[in-house]
C-alpha cells in the first residue's frame, strides 16, 4: 500500500524515529565514503510551481546519491499549464515514475494528486505546510542537544507553513512549544484545531516575543512575508517590530541557545547579521540535512519499508 507524506500529521511517532534514525545513519555513511545505491532504476518527478533553491537540490542531490534519477518539471513545461486536469497528470506520471514531490500554492492540488496517484506523493511546501523542512530541522536538533524532549522550542515570527507544520510536529511528538506571532499573523484557528494542539498544554502561543524566549532552548525564526505575500512587506515590518531574533532577544534565552532559520533570510529583518553568523546558529546543517533526510524519505516511501 502506497503512502503520501503531505503533512507530519500523516505520521505516528514511530515513523519519526525510523526517518531521524535513518537520516542520520545515511549522513554518517555518506560521510565515510559508503554510497548506498538503494533506489537504481527508481525516478522521482520534481512539480515545483514555487523557486527553491535548498528543497529542489537536496532532493535531486538525494535522488542521485541514491542511484536513482530526478526529472525536474516546471508546471509552465507541463500540460498542467494548459488546464489539465490534476487527476489525469497524477494518473499518467504514476504510469511513468516511482514517487512524485510537488512544490505548490494551493495544499488542495497536493492533496488532489495523492488521491488521484498510485504512486508516492511528497509535499515539499505548499502555503500550508513544509513538512520535510521541520523533519530535517528535528535532525538537527537531534544532532546538537541529544534528542528532543525536554527541549523548549520557541517559534518567533509570522504564523505561516513551516509554523503550522512545527504545530503539527509538536502535536504527534509531544514537544514543548511556544510560538510568539503579532496579532493579526498567528498560526490560522483551523490549523491548531486540527493538529489538537488547543487541547495541549506543552504548545503556548503568545504575542510576546520576550516571554516566550526565556530558557529556550531552540529558537527558530522565518522571513516575514513568504511566498505570494511579498506585496505585504512594508506593513509588515511595521506589524514585526520586536520580534527580530537578535543579540537582545537571545540574552533572555538558555546560553547555549540554538538558532534556526529555514533560510532564505533577510538580513536585517527578521534576523540580524550577528545572529546569522554567530557560533550557535545552525543554519547551514539544517540546509544540508535536508538532503540526508530526503534520502530517508524516498527510501521509505519508495521501497515501502
Amino acid at each position: 500500500m502506497k503512502k503520501d507524506l503531505l503533512s507530519l500529521l500523516d505520521l505516528e511517532k514511530e515513523d519519526f524515529e525510523i526517518l531521524f534514525k535513518r537520516a542520520i545513519q545515511l549522513k554518517e555513511r555518506y560521510a565515510k565514503g559508503i554510497l548506498d545505491k538503494l533506489l537504481t532504476g527508481k525516478t522521482l518527478g520534481l512539480i515545483f510551481d514555487k523557486k527553491s533553491t535548498r528543497t529542489r537540490i537536496a532532493f535531486e542531490t538525494a535522488m542521485i546519491q541514491l542511484g536513482g534519477h530526478p526529472i525536474y518539471m516546471s508546471t509552465q513545461d507541463t500540460q498542467i499549464s494548459r488546464n489539465e486536469p490534476a487527476k489525469d497528470t497524477a494518473r499518467v506520471l504514476s504510469r511513468y515514475i516511482d514517487c512524485l514531490a510537488m512544490r505548490t500554492f494551493d495544499h488542495s492540488l497536493v492533496e488532489e494528486f495523492a488521491k488521484s496517484s498510485t504512486i508516492p506523493v511528497i509535499n515539499a511546501l505548499t502555503d500550508s505546510f513544509h513538512p520535510c523542512q521541520i523533519l530535517s530541522d528535528l535532525m538537527t536538533i537531534i544532532e546538537h542537544k541529544g534528542g528532543y524532549e525536554g527541549i523548549k522550542i520557541v517559534w518567533v515570527g509570522d504564523g505561516n507553513n513551516v509554523a503550522n507544520t512545527w504545530i503539527n510536529a509538536a502535536s504527534v511528538l509531544d514537544l514543548d512549544l511556544t510560538v510568539a506571532s503579532p496579532q493579526g499573523f498567528e498560526i490560522d484557528a483551523h490549523i491548531i484545531k486540527a493538529a489538537s494542539a488547543d487541547k495541549k498544554s506543552h504548545i503556548r502561543f503568545t504575542n510576546d516575543p520576550r516571554d516566550a524566549v526565556k530558557n529556550a532552548d531552540v529558537v527558530y525564526t522565518d522571513v516575514w512575508a513568504s511566498m505570494g505575500d511579498e506585496h505585504e512587506l512594508s506593513e509588515r515590518i511595521e506589524a514585526f517590530k520586536g520580534f527580530q531574533v537578535n543579540k537582545a532577544l537571545l540574552s533572555l534565552a538558555r546560553k547555549d541557545v540554538l538558532t534556526m532559520h529555514c533560510l532564505p533570510a533577510h538580513r536585517g529583518e527578521e534576523i540580524s547579521e550577528d545572529v546569522l553568523e554567530d557560533k550557535n546558529s545552525v543554519f547551514w546543517d539544517q540546509a544540508e540535512n535536508k538532503r540526508h533526510m530526503h534520502k530517508a524519505i524516498l527510501e521509505k516511501l519508495i521501497l515501502k519499508n
